[in-house]
């Protein structure tokens, strides 16, 4: 094969991936950032708006529907069968919600427009499985730095479409023809899919037996997956808690609800758009067990920034710097973990492996927001900014500890890849 047709083929695949991962965050963030705002508009009590966080249920509770792409997916086709059937599913529930007028819905219909979009929101975690496993077994272990660079910038872009763009986009053009063009692109973010036909796997699985709902449960049996489970569990900690108090940390500072949106929504989540590239490119030169390290050691500084802004009452330019560095260092942080996510998946068990790595972040993710709502509420912004930059130290230990010892990883790919 020659260099323009290797360019050309690795083009082909990082876009299909791209694509794919951006689908899903587009309409996800969308639904979940309008629905809350359009409740509040209309005076609903905060305990209901509060349900609307079950909208988030499906990304966790997708670890159980898991093994059956395991088990019925068996090559590219049925892979590909997969997110058709899901995406179809999706684009079709997206439909059916621009049917409703948001606004004079609520509240008669919120059960209904709920249901629409949880349900929407279940194919698109299903399709979600199907496209991590199949961009695991498309891939070395030593390419997957650079896929997983794709995999973040693909859903931080379309988290900042979805909560940022469409929000501006959706006064104009109202909720029926937004609605209608997401489930349009929806469709169209298929293309690149079926479009590459030089999909292969490039890991083979020589288990006979079919995958289970055992599997979910055998995961955690596994010998040494304790570490990936300790290290899943501390890495995201302070960052995560960190960011989870920022927009009541900017309220009380005095920042509208249009300039919070502004310099979290679209200049945070760009920088951990744009940071996510280098750090793939990073993981892919040096391997994720050294590039881990040096991400934590950002994460100490972003999170330690915060303390010393919350002494005072800030500039705007240097929380602007602070908010880029500290959603900047959590792109780069997530490409580090879904490599090492990649590479502790059981052969034939690949989606059910790495939705049960993911589930874990995201309910570290929820645990530690509820917390550090609490502690900022007892003990001030400070002191509750000093314990995350504590726990991002702890996770930087956690991971000198494991870079101290390479026969905690089950891989260690360093070489050049895509």
């Amino acid at each position: 094969m020659s260099t323009t047709e290797n360019r050309t083929q690795k083009i082909a695949y990082l876009t299909t991936f791209f694509s794919l991962y951006f689908v899903q965050a587009v309409p996800t963030s969308f639904f979940t950032t309008t629905l809350q705002i359009v409740m509040r508009e209309q005076a609903l009590p905060l305990s209901l708006i509060g349900l609307s966080y079950i909208l988030k249920l499906p990304w966790v509770l997708r670890v159980f529907w898991a093994p059956a792409i395991d088990r019925y997916c068996h090559t590219i086709r049925n892979y590909k069968r997969a997110i058709l059937g899901t995406e179809l599913v999706y684009a079709a529930l997206i439909l059916i919600t621009s049917l409703f007028d948001l606004h004079k819905s609520l509240p008669n219909y919120l059960h209904i427009i709920v249901t629409l979009i949880l349900l929407a929101l279940v194919a698109s975690a299903t399709q979600d499985i199907a496209t991590d496993a199949l961009a695991i077994r498309t891939s070395q272990p030593q390419q997957r730095g650079m896929l997983n660079s794709i995999q973040s910038m693909g859903g931080f872009g379309g988290s900042l479409l979805g909560s940022g763009v469409l929000l501006m986009v959706l006064h104009h053009f109202g909720w029926k023809s937004v609605n209608i063009c997401l489930s349009l692109f929806v469709l169209i973010a298929l293309v690149p899919l079926f479009l590459n036909k030089k999909l292969t796997f490039q890991t083979t699985s020589s288990v006979q037996q079919r995958a289970t709902w055992k599997d979910f449960c055998s995961f955690f049996t596994q010998k040494g997956i304790s570490r990936q489970i300790i290290f899943l569990t501390l890495y995201f900690n302070g960052i995560l808690g960190t960011m989870s108090v920022i927009k009541s940390f900017m309220v009380d500072l005095h920042y509208s609800m249009k300039e919070i949106g502004f310099l979290y929504g679209i200049v945070g989540v760009g920088a951990a758009f744009i940071m996510s590239y280098p750090a793939g490119m990073l993981v892919r030169r040096y391997g994720y067990q050294r590039m881990r390290t040096v991400f934590a050691v950002v994460m100490v500084l972003s999170t330690l920034s915060f303390v010393f802004l919350s002494m005072s009452h800030p500039s705007t330019l240097l929380l602007t710097i602070a908010i880029m560095g500290l959603l900047g260092s959590y792109g780069m942080t997530t490409v580090v973990v879904y490599t090492s996510s990649m590479q502790h998946v059981r052969a034939g068990r690949e989606a059910t492996d790495f939705t049960v790595q993911m589930v874990i972040t995201r309910l570290i993710g929820i645990i530690i927001a509820v917390v550090v709502g609490f502690i900022a509420n007892k003990l001030g912004y400070t002191s509750m900014f000093a314990l995350q930059t504590a726990l991002s130290l702890a996770a930087l230990g956690y991971s000198l500890y494991m870079n101290s010892n390479r026969s905690l990883d089950r891989l260690n790919p360093t070489k050049k890849g895509l």
